[in-house]
């Protein structure tokens, strides 16, 4: 067994028998930095909605999951201290994108539609404000660099590298998943603003859903209680924390030398509370 992928969140390991495990640490990274601090029980909560919503979406789209059980890992993971943080899954010929799927104009999108611009070859009939629902959610694509930033790409970028086929099959699953978990969440409290999702193809060659899912750290996730367009919303998230470096001329300094105990409990809470209110 050997490590493969040392993350900024994740350490992924090799069965070499077609598996891998994924360890998921408390670790936390923001603006392309890992912080020097941890979130105590982050890596859980990652998990525990990660598995949720994989179960919730296998009639839509197959998902690398085999198990999430510390007795089904290799020896070397039959410890309480992994309980809850492994996940047992097969390996994949993974697809090199993210797809994110967009319900709200929010972020980079608002950005530049209030100058005028198309959006990755979406453009918008009607007038929006800051965080207002979008007519049907789009999907974005990134590629995945593995040093540095992302490119956001267009979709048609996608399906021409990909291939129609597989391109379109992508973007249709990935729109399925969003409104089906966006509908449960909805229901739960918390309103799925983007997410982004990763794929990979399996021996057979089939769609397999990925990495994490819908977690706080790859989604926004709105208070719906408090939602309002206009307004930059309520989250559960780690936007608290982007919010937090952004107002402290920290975003993106790899020297940071520590976040205050406060902020990192408070971040604590927000992870804790969205797991809380999916799970019930």
């Amino acid at each position: 067994m050997k490590k493969i992928i040392s993350g900024k969140v994740r350490e992924v390991y090799d069965l070499e028998d077609g598996r891998m495990v994924i360890l998921t640490t408390d670790r936390i990274s923001a603006f392309d930095v890992i912080l020097p601090v941890e979130i105590p029980g982050k890596g859980k909560v990652l998990n525990a909605v990660s598995e949720l919503w994989f179960d919730l979406t296998k009639d839509i789209c197959k998902n690398h999951l085999i198990s999430s059980d510390v007795k089904d890992m290799p020896q070397e993971f039959q410890k309480a201290e992994f309980e809850g943080r492994t996940m047992l899954v097969k390996k994949l010929k993974m697809i090199p994108y993210e797809v994110i799927v967009r319900g709200y104009m929010f972020g980079s999108m608002y950005e530049a539609y209030k100058k005028g611009e198309p959006f990755l070859g979406h453009s918008f009939d009607k007038e929006y404000q800051e965080a207002e629902k979008l007519a049907e959610p789009i999907c974005t694509p990134s590629t995945k660099a593995k040093e540095g930033h992302d490119i956001n790409v267009t979709l048609d970028y996608m399906k021409k590298d990909l291939g129609e086929e597989l391109g379109t099959k992508i973007e249709k699953a990935a729109l399925a998943i969003y409104k089906k978990c966006y509908d449960y969440a909805c229901q739960r409290g918390i309103i799925i603003a983007d997410t982004k999702f990763e794929f990979g193809l399996d021996e057979d060659g089939s769609l397999v859903l990925a990495d994490e899912v819908l977690t706080p750290d790859s989604s926004r996730f709105w208070n719906k209680d408090s939602y309002k367009a206009g307004t930059s919303p309520a989250s559960y998230d780690k936007q608290f924390v982007r919010d937090w470096l952004k107002a402290n001329n920290l975003a993106g300094d790899p020297n940071i030398k520590t976040i205050p105990a406060d902020i990192v409990q408070k971040t604590a809470d927000l992870y804790a509370e969205c797991q809380k209110r999916l799970a019930k």
